[in-house]
Protein backbone atom coordinates (compact mmCIF):
# COMPACT_ATOMS: atom_id res chain seq x y z
CA UNK A 1 0.00 0.00 0.00
CA UNK A 2 1.54 3.57 -1.20
CA UNK A 3 1.56 6.61 1.35
CA UNK A 4 -1.56 7.84 -0.10
CA UNK A 5 -3.14 5.12 -0.27
CA UNK A 6 -2.70 4.59 3.95
CA UNK A 7 -3.57 8.26 4.18
CA UNK A 8 -6.76 7.86 2.17
CA UNK A 9 -7.44 4.81 4.43
CA UNK A 10 -6.79 6.24 7.51
CA UNK A 11 -8.37 10.46 7.33
CA UNK A 12 -10.92 9.80 5.03
CA UNK A 13 -12.51 6.12 4.47
CA UNK A 14 -15.88 7.00 3.67
CA UNK A 15 -14.99 9.47 0.53
CA UNK A 16 -14.11 13.10 0.10
CA UNK A 17 -16.82 16.27 0.18
CA UNK A 18 -17.20 18.15 -2.68
CA UNK A 19 -17.48 22.40 -2.01
CA UNK A 20 -18.01 25.05 -4.93
CA UNK A 21 -14.91 27.36 -5.75
CA UNK A 22 -16.38 30.07 -3.71
CA UNK A 23 -16.44 28.20 -0.32
CA UNK A 24 -12.54 26.73 -0.28
CA UNK A 25 -11.24 30.53 -1.26
CA UNK A 26 -10.68 33.54 0.96
CA UNK A 27 -11.50 35.31 -2.52
CA UNK A 28 -12.57 35.17 -6.15
CA UNK A 29 -12.31 38.12 -8.18
CA UNK A 30 -11.19 39.37 -11.53
CA UNK A 31 -8.94 41.50 -13.00
CA UNK A 32 -9.12 45.34 -14.84
CA UNK A 33 -7.44 47.28 -17.61
CA UNK A 34 -6.43 50.40 -17.59
CA UNK A 35 -7.96 52.85 -20.16
CA UNK A 36 -5.76 52.30 -23.32
CA UNK A 37 -4.20 55.31 -25.25
CA UNK A 38 -3.04 56.58 -21.78
CA UNK A 39 1.05 56.13 -22.13
CA UNK A 40 1.18 56.92 -18.12
CA UNK A 41 -0.58 53.89 -17.32
CA UNK A 42 1.18 51.88 -18.91
CA UNK A 43 5.27 50.45 -18.99
CA UNK A 44 5.92 50.76 -15.11
CA UNK A 45 6.86 48.53 -12.52
CA UNK A 46 3.85 47.00 -11.73
CA UNK A 47 3.07 43.39 -12.87
CA UNK A 48 -0.05 43.02 -14.86
CA UNK A 49 -1.43 39.36 -16.84
CA UNK A 50 -3.09 38.84 -19.60
CA UNK A 51 -5.26 35.96 -19.79
CA UNK A 52 -3.50 34.62 -23.55
CA UNK A 53 -0.07 34.28 -20.53
CA UNK A 54 -2.50 31.78 -18.60
CA UNK A 55 -1.34 28.37 -20.11
CA UNK A 56 -0.90 25.65 -17.57
CA UNK A 57 2.29 27.08 -16.31
CA UNK A 58 3.96 29.01 -13.65
CA UNK A 59 3.60 32.93 -13.65
CA UNK A 60 7.22 34.33 -12.50
CA UNK A 61 6.78 37.29 -14.41
CA UNK A 62 4.37 38.98 -17.08
CA UNK A 63 5.02 40.23 -20.49
CA UNK A 64 3.78 44.26 -19.21
CA UNK A 65 3.96 46.02 -16.56
CA UNK A 66 1.75 48.81 -16.04
CA UNK A 67 2.35 52.19 -13.25
CA UNK A 68 0.43 52.93 -10.14
CA UNK A 69 -1.35 55.48 -11.90
CA UNK A 70 -3.07 52.75 -14.12
CA UNK A 71 -3.47 50.23 -11.15
CA UNK A 72 -5.53 53.08 -9.51
CA UNK A 73 -7.28 53.65 -13.19
CA UNK A 74 -7.86 49.92 -13.26
CA UNK A 75 -10.02 47.99 -11.17
CA UNK A 76 -7.21 45.12 -10.65
CA UNK A 77 -6.77 44.02 -7.36
CA UNK A 78 -3.21 42.77 -6.55
CA UNK A 79 -3.32 39.21 -6.17
CA UNK A 80 -1.64 37.28 -4.07
CA UNK A 81 1.27 34.73 -4.53
CA UNK A 82 0.41 30.85 -4.51
CA UNK A 83 -2.81 31.84 -6.32
CA UNK A 84 -4.75 29.93 -9.16
CA UNK A 85 -5.86 31.34 -12.21
CA UNK A 86 -7.72 30.90 -14.55
CA UNK A 87 -8.57 32.39 -17.97
CA UNK A 88 -12.05 33.46 -18.45
CA UNK A 89 -12.31 34.43 -22.45
CA UNK A 90 -9.99 34.26 -25.74
CA UNK A 91 -7.64 31.75 -26.78
CA UNK A 92 -6.75 30.26 -23.28
CA UNK A 93 -10.53 30.21 -21.99
CA UNK A 94 -10.50 27.80 -19.43
CA UNK A 95 -6.70 26.97 -19.09
CA UNK A 96 -5.17 27.91 -15.63
CA UNK A 97 -2.01 28.52 -14.21
CA UNK A 98 -0.75 29.83 -11.03
CA UNK A 99 1.49 32.76 -9.69
CA UNK A 100 4.61 32.50 -7.99
CA UNK A 101 4.67 36.90 -7.77
CA UNK A 102 2.27 39.65 -6.68
CA UNK A 103 0.82 41.09 -9.31
CA UNK A 104 -2.48 41.88 -11.52
CA UNK A 105 -4.09 41.11 -13.83
CA UNK A 106 -6.80 42.39 -16.71
CA UNK A 107 -10.64 41.84 -16.46
CA UNK A 108 -10.00 38.42 -18.34
CA UNK A 109 -8.26 36.88 -15.85
CA UNK A 110 -10.07 34.96 -13.03
CA UNK A 111 -7.81 34.62 -9.32
CA UNK A 112 -8.94 32.09 -6.75
CA UNK A 113 -6.93 32.89 -3.11
CA UNK A 114 -7.24 29.97 -0.83
CA UNK A 115 -8.20 29.33 2.27
CA UNK A 116 -6.41 27.06 5.08
CA UNK A 117 -8.41 24.11 4.14
CA UNK A 118 -7.06 23.99 0.21
CA UNK A 119 -3.35 23.35 -0.92
CA UNK A 120 -3.11 26.02 -3.81
CA UNK A 121 -1.60 23.49 -6.18
CA UNK A 122 -3.93 20.83 -5.27
CA UNK A 123 -6.72 23.27 -6.37
CA UNK A 124 -4.68 24.41 -9.61
CA UNK A 125 -4.22 20.16 -10.62
CA UNK A 126 -7.50 19.61 -10.23
CA UNK A 127 -8.81 22.80 -12.15
CA UNK A 128 -6.67 21.97 -15.09
CA UNK A 129 -8.00 18.16 -15.11
CA UNK A 130 -11.15 19.30 -15.57
CA UNK A 131 -10.35 21.93 -18.32
CA UNK A 132 -12.76 20.35 -21.05
CA UNK A 133 -15.90 20.16 -18.60
CA UNK A 134 -14.81 24.02 -17.71
CA UNK A 135 -14.79 25.31 -21.45
CA UNK A 136 -18.01 23.48 -22.01
CA UNK A 137 -19.55 26.22 -20.02
CA UNK A 138 -18.04 28.84 -21.64
CA UNK A 139 -20.75 30.98 -23.09
CA UNK A 140 -21.60 33.79 -25.50
CA UNK A 141 -19.79 34.99 -29.09
CA UNK A 142 -16.57 35.59 -27.20
CA UNK A 143 -16.71 31.96 -25.67
CA UNK A 144 -16.11 33.93 -22.13
CA UNK A 145 -16.86 32.15 -18.73
CA UNK A 146 -17.81 34.66 -15.56
CA UNK A 147 -17.07 34.82 -12.17
CA UNK A 148 -20.93 33.49 -11.15
CA UNK A 149 -19.60 29.86 -12.93
CA UNK A 150 -15.84 29.54 -11.27
CA UNK A 151 -17.64 30.24 -8.08
CA UNK A 152 -19.98 27.24 -8.32
CA UNK A 153 -17.44 24.57 -9.54
CA UNK A 154 -17.08 21.89 -7.17
CA UNK A 155 -13.75 20.61 -6.11
CA UNK A 156 -13.11 17.79 -3.76
CA UNK A 157 -11.73 18.60 -0.62
CA UNK A 158 -9.45 15.78 1.14
CA UNK A 159 -7.92 16.47 4.24
CA UNK A 160 -4.41 18.15 3.83
CA UNK A 161 -2.53 15.68 4.21
CA UNK A 162 -3.79 13.76 0.91
CA UNK A 163 -3.73 17.29 -0.66
CA UNK A 164 0.00 17.56 -0.26
CA UNK A 165 0.57 13.74 -0.64
CA UNK A 166 -1.10 14.11 -4.02
CA UNK A 167 0.67 17.58 -4.64
CA UNK A 168 3.84 15.98 -3.90
CA UNK A 169 3.11 13.19 -6.48
CA UNK A 170 2.09 15.34 -9.17
CA UNK A 171 4.85 17.82 -9.02
CA UNK A 172 7.19 15.19 -9.28
CA UNK A 173 5.11 13.53 -12.35
CA UNK A 174 5.36 17.37 -13.93
CA UNK A 175 8.99 17.22 -13.79
CA UNK A 176 9.37 14.40 -15.14
CA UNK A 177 7.20 14.52 -17.52
CA UNK A 178 8.57 18.17 -18.50
CA UNK A 179 12.13 17.07 -18.86
CA UNK A 180 11.14 13.73 -21.14
CA UNK A 181 9.43 15.63 -23.21
CA UNK A 182 12.12 18.46 -23.51
CA UNK A 183 14.39 15.71 -24.70
CA UNK A 184 11.73 14.22 -26.80
CA UNK A 185 11.41 17.72 -28.32
CA UNK A 186 15.13 18.31 -29.04
CA UNK A 187 15.46 15.07 -30.37
CA UNK A 188 12.63 15.33 -32.79
CA UNK A 189 13.95 19.13 -33.66
CA UNK A 190 17.78 17.09 -34.81
CA UNK A 191 15.91 14.41 -36.55
CA UNK A 192 14.21 17.05 -38.83
CA UNK A 193 17.54 18.80 -38.94
CA UNK A 194 19.27 15.54 -40.00
CA UNK A 195 15.92 14.91 -42.65
CA UNK A 196 15.99 18.22 -44.22
CA UNK A 197 19.87 17.72 -44.44
CA UNK A 198 19.70 14.23 -45.91
CA UNK A 199 16.27 15.26 -48.58
CA UNK A 200 18.08 17.93 -50.08
CA UNK A 201 21.32 15.70 -50.46
CA UNK A 202 19.73 13.46 -51.81
CA UNK A 203 17.53 15.39 -54.07
CA UNK A 204 20.99 16.79 -55.38
CA UNK A 205 22.97 14.08 -55.91
CA UNK A 206 20.40 12.34 -58.01
CA UNK A 207 19.05 15.71 -60.17
CA UNK A 208 22.65 16.50 -60.99
CA UNK A 209 22.50 13.75 -63.07
CA UNK A 210 19.57 14.05 -64.86
CA UNK A 211 18.10 16.05 -68.17
CA UNK A 212 16.92 19.85 -67.20
CA UNK A 213 14.37 21.53 -68.98
CA UNK A 214 12.12 24.95 -68.21
CA UNK A 215 9.14 23.98 -66.14
CA UNK A 216 6.84 25.93 -68.42
CA UNK A 217 7.69 23.11 -71.22
CA UNK A 218 6.74 20.01 -69.53
CA UNK A 219 3.69 21.80 -67.74
CA UNK A 220 1.09 24.03 -67.35
CA UNK A 221 1.18 27.36 -65.33
CA UNK A 222 -1.36 29.47 -64.98
CA UNK A 223 -2.41 32.29 -62.36
CA UNK A 224 -5.65 31.96 -60.58
CA UNK A 225 -8.67 34.72 -60.48
CA UNK A 226 -10.67 36.14 -58.97
CA UNK A 227 -14.82 36.86 -59.86
CA UNK A 228 -15.25 40.39 -58.34
CA UNK A 229 -16.96 41.06 -56.10
CA UNK A 230 -16.30 38.58 -54.20
CA UNK A 231 -19.40 38.84 -52.13
CA UNK A 232 -21.55 38.60 -54.63
CA UNK A 233 -20.50 35.13 -55.95
CA UNK A 234 -19.57 33.76 -52.07
CA UNK A 235 -22.94 30.77 -52.06
CA UNK A 236 -24.04 27.69 -49.46
CA UNK A 237 -25.80 26.41 -52.07
CA UNK A 238 -25.29 22.62 -52.84
CA UNK A 239 -24.18 23.07 -56.36
CA UNK A 240 -21.42 25.25 -54.94
CA UNK A 241 -17.77 25.04 -56.31
CA UNK A 242 -14.77 25.25 -53.86
CA UNK A 243 -12.79 28.40 -53.00
CA UNK A 244 -9.61 27.67 -52.16
CA UNK A 245 -7.81 30.57 -49.83
CA UNK A 246 -4.15 30.83 -48.58
CA UNK A 247 -6.16 30.93 -45.33
CA UNK A 248 -7.46 27.39 -45.71
CA UNK A 249 -3.81 25.68 -45.20
CA UNK A 250 -1.52 25.46 -42.92
CA UNK A 251 2.49 25.47 -43.57
CA UNK A 252 3.69 22.11 -43.43
CA UNK A 253 0.57 20.54 -44.68
CA UNK A 254 1.22 18.92 -48.08
CA UNK A 255 -2.32 18.33 -49.56
CA UNK A 256 -5.39 20.89 -49.53
CA UNK A 257 -8.02 18.77 -48.82
CA UNK A 258 -11.24 21.03 -48.18
CA UNK A 259 -12.24 24.78 -48.39
CA UNK A 260 -14.04 27.20 -45.78
CA UNK A 261 -16.06 28.77 -48.69
CA UNK A 262 -17.65 27.86 -52.23
CA UNK A 263 -18.37 30.25 -54.78
CA UNK A 264 -21.26 29.92 -57.64
CA UNK A 265 -21.18 28.33 -60.70
CA UNK A 266 -20.94 31.81 -62.39
CA UNK A 267 -18.34 32.78 -60.44
CA UNK A 268 -16.03 29.89 -61.24
CA UNK A 269 -16.50 30.93 -64.76
CA UNK A 270 -14.51 33.64 -63.87
CA UNK A 271 -11.85 32.44 -61.84
CA UNK A 272 -8.94 29.31 -62.47
CA UNK A 273 -10.20 25.62 -61.66
CA UNK A 274 -7.91 22.76 -60.26
CA UNK A 275 -8.69 19.16 -60.01
CA UNK A 276 -7.55 16.92 -57.83
CA UNK A 277 -3.81 16.59 -58.22
CA UNK A 278 -2.98 19.79 -59.13
CA UNK A 279 -0.47 21.54 -57.83
CA UNK A 280 -0.97 25.13 -56.41
CA UNK A 281 1.62 27.67 -55.00
CA UNK A 282 1.38 30.83 -53.19
CA UNK A 283 2.91 33.97 -55.50
CA UNK A 284 2.71 36.33 -52.88
CA UNK A 285 3.57 36.95 -48.81
CA UNK A 286 4.86 33.22 -47.94
CA UNK A 287 5.30 32.36 -51.64
CA UNK A 288 6.11 29.29 -53.42
CA UNK A 289 5.34 26.92 -50.95
CA UNK A 290 3.74 24.05 -53.03
CA UNK A 291 0.43 22.03 -52.02
CA UNK A 292 -0.94 18.81 -53.59
CA UNK A 293 -5.30 19.04 -54.55
CA UNK A 294 -7.37 16.37 -52.91
CA UNK A 295 -10.54 18.53 -54.41
CA UNK A 296 -11.64 19.98 -56.96
CA UNK A 297 -12.14 23.72 -56.87
CA UNK A 298 -11.26 27.31 -57.83
CA UNK A 299 -8.54 29.78 -57.13
CA UNK A 300 -8.10 33.69 -56.83
CA UNK A 301 -5.00 35.48 -58.22
CA UNK A 302 -3.14 35.19 -55.21
CA UNK A 303 -2.44 31.28 -56.42
CA UNK A 304 -0.47 30.01 -59.49
CA UNK A 305 -1.61 26.25 -60.73
CA UNK A 306 0.61 23.33 -61.98
CA UNK A 307 -0.77 20.94 -64.08
CA UNK A 308 -0.36 18.67 -66.72
CA UNK A 309 3.18 17.61 -65.50
CA UNK A 310 2.79 14.30 -65.21
CA UNK A 311 4.62 12.53 -68.19
CA UNK A 312 7.74 13.90 -66.49
CA UNK A 313 7.05 13.89 -62.43
CA UNK A 314 4.98 12.18 -60.35
CA UNK A 315 3.30 14.28 -57.67
CA UNK A 316 5.03 13.53 -54.86
CA UNK A 317 8.55 13.97 -56.29
CA UNK A 318 7.56 17.37 -57.71
CA UNK A 319 6.40 18.16 -54.22
CA UNK A 320 9.85 17.77 -52.73
CA UNK A 321 11.51 18.70 -55.52
CA UNK A 322 9.69 22.07 -55.65
CA UNK A 323 10.11 22.39 -51.72
CA UNK A 324 13.89 21.57 -51.28
CA UNK A 325 15.91 24.65 -50.84
CA UNK A 326 17.67 24.93 -54.20
CA UNK A 327 14.17 25.49 -56.24
CA UNK A 328 12.89 27.93 -52.99
CA UNK A 329 15.74 30.33 -52.86
CA UNK A 330 15.53 30.13 -56.78
CA UNK A 331 11.99 31.45 -56.72
CA UNK A 332 12.73 33.43 -53.55
CA UNK A 333 15.75 35.16 -56.14
CA UNK A 334 13.42 36.01 -58.74
CA UNK A 335 10.97 37.27 -57.21
CA UNK A 336 12.75 39.82 -55.64
CA UNK A 337 14.05 41.53 -59.09
CA UNK A 338 11.00 43.27 -59.13
CA UNK A 339 9.28 46.13 -57.00
CA UNK A 340 7.39 44.14 -54.97
CA UNK A 341 8.29 40.34 -53.90
CA UNK A 342 5.71 38.37 -56.12
CA UNK A 343 6.30 34.86 -57.60
CA UNK A 344 4.57 35.48 -61.13
CA UNK A 345 3.47 32.65 -63.58
CA UNK A 346 6.61 33.64 -65.99
CA UNK A 347 9.03 33.56 -63.05
CA UNK A 348 8.09 29.79 -62.35
CA UNK A 349 8.00 28.64 -66.32
CA UNK A 350 11.44 29.75 -66.72
CA UNK A 351 12.65 27.58 -63.37
CA UNK A 352 14.81 24.91 -65.16
CA UNK A 353 14.05 21.62 -63.50
CA UNK A 354 15.90 18.51 -63.04
CA UNK A 355 13.72 15.27 -64.26
CA UNK A 356 15.05 11.74 -62.94
CA UNK A 357 13.63 8.61 -64.23
CA UNK A 358 10.10 7.76 -62.89
CA UNK A 359 11.83 4.93 -61.09
CA UNK A 360 14.43 6.66 -59.41
CA UNK A 361 11.76 9.51 -58.52
CA UNK A 362 10.05 6.72 -57.25
CA UNK A 363 12.74 4.96 -54.87
CA UNK A 364 13.23 9.01 -53.35
CA UNK A 365 9.81 9.55 -52.65
CA UNK A 366 9.46 6.09 -50.74
CA UNK A 367 12.61 6.69 -48.72
CA UNK A 368 12.06 10.59 -48.02
CA UNK A 369 8.15 9.89 -47.34
CA UNK A 370 9.35 6.87 -44.32
CA UNK A 371 11.49 9.84 -43.12
CA UNK A 372 8.94 12.42 -42.98
CA UNK A 373 6.69 10.00 -41.47
CA UNK A 374 9.09 9.34 -38.27
CA UNK A 375 9.15 13.16 -37.92
CA UNK A 376 6.23 14.57 -37.91
CA UNK A 377 3.29 11.31 -38.51
CA UNK A 378 1.91 11.53 -34.97
CA UNK A 379 1.08 8.29 -35.04
CA UNK A 380 4.39 7.16 -34.92
CA UNK A 381 8.36 8.32 -34.39
CA UNK A 382 9.14 10.84 -31.65
CA UNK A 383 5.81 12.80 -31.60
CA UNK A 384 3.86 9.62 -30.88
CA UNK A 385 6.21 8.90 -27.97
CA UNK A 386 5.79 12.64 -26.90
CA UNK A 387 1.74 12.83 -26.95
CA UNK A 388 1.98 8.98 -25.15
CA UNK A 389 3.78 10.67 -22.06
CA UNK A 390 1.56 13.57 -21.84
CA UNK A 391 -1.75 11.24 -21.94
CA UNK A 392 0.14 9.13 -19.04
CA UNK A 393 0.30 12.00 -17.12
CA UNK A 394 -3.05 13.24 -17.53
CA UNK A 395 -4.40 9.54 -17.17
CA UNK A 396 -2.26 9.61 -13.80
CA UNK A 397 -3.40 12.60 -12.74
CA UNK A 398 -7.06 12.06 -13.36
CA UNK A 399 -7.04 9.23 -11.15
CA UNK A 400 -5.29 11.05 -8.44
CA UNK A 401 -7.70 13.50 -8.41
CA UNK A 402 -10.97 11.17 -8.49
CA UNK A 403 -12.82 10.32 -4.76
CA UNK A 404 -15.47 8.54 -4.35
Amino acid sequence: MTKLDQLIKDLCPNGVEYKPVEEVCEKVFSGGTPSTGRSEFYNGTIPWLRSGEVNFNVITKTEQFITQAGYENSSAKYIKEKSVLLAMTGATVARSAVNEIKLTANQSVCAMEVKKCMNYKFLYYFIANSYYKIKGKAQGALTSLNLAMIKQIKVPVPPLAVQNEIVRILDTFTELTAELTAELTAELTARKQQYEYYKETLIDEICNKAELKKFGDIATIARGASPRPISKFVTNAKNGVNWIKIGDVEVGNKYITKSKEKITPEGAKQSKKVKVGDFVLSNSMSFGRPYIMKIDGCIHDGWLSISNFQQCFIPDFLYYLLGSVTIQNEMAKRASSGTVRNLNADIVKNLVLPIPPIEEQERIVKILDRFEALCNDISVGLPAEIKARQQQYEYYRNKLLTFK
